[in-house]
């Protein structure tokens, strides 16, 4: 494992990937708005919405038409509008107006899967945790962290194996290194940062 840790010393120098914090429901809302949408279309209509409503209280007061508007053009709006409201709803009834602080209870919330629950945790309440997208999970076999193809399974090889101090920062810094280098389908193995020091057997030259 010294040797992943090496590989994340050595990306973290050229990415200066640093742990962020957020309010933990502008978090919430953001990674519902964020499922198959593109983080430059799913970002700036979260920022929008927090315009137009500061808080829960606000959000419960828009209809999920006026929400479907403000998020447009956020893939599957008016479904994701009418989610937002669902959540609002249970926040305002079960968690006293709060975003709950255990994993179990946000997977109980509509459009929160484990990913999402992790975001949730790591960015809203500073809690170390992994969460599994494409570049990780691409990153990870190759890295041979894992072997599992499920999201779910995924997160529990690297939450076990990733050491603590770079949880945080560990699902941003491979985003960043997947999309320059470590890429899915055509890794630039020739030109790699860590070329050296990866163990993957089948790279790309």
């Amino acid at each position: 494992m010294r040797r992943i840790e090496r590989i994340v010393e050595i990306l973290n120098k050229r990415y200066k990937i640093k742990p962020w914090r957020e309010d933990p429901f502008r978090v919430l809302i953001g990674v519902v708005l964020s499922h198959r949408t593109k983080d430059d279309i799913g970002w700036p209509a979260n920022e929008r919405l927090f315009t137009r409503a500061k808080n829960l209280d606000g959000f419960l007061k828009l209809s999920e038409k006026e929400i479907a508007k403000i998020i447009y053009p956020v893939g599957f709006y008016n479904q994701k509008a009418k989610r937002i409201k669902q959540i609002c709803k249970i926040l305002k009834q079960k968690y006293s107006g709060k975003v709950p602080k255990t994993r179990e209870e946000l997977l109980e919330l509509p459009c929160v899967g484990l990913k999402s629950a992790n975001i949730i945790l790591s960015h809203g309440f500073g809690v170390p945790a992994i969460a599994t997208d494409t570049h990780v999970a691409v990153i990870s076999r190759r890295w041979y962290l894992t072997e599992q193809k499920n999201p779910n399974k995924i997160t529990e090889d690297l939450e076990r194996k990733i050491p603590l101090k770079y949880k945080m920062i560990f699902n941003s810094l491979l985003v960043e290194f997947g999309k320059e280098y470590c890429t899915a389908r055509f890794p630039k193995c020739r030109i790699c940062p860590v070329l050296k020091l990866c163990p993957y057997e089948n790279k790309n030259f």
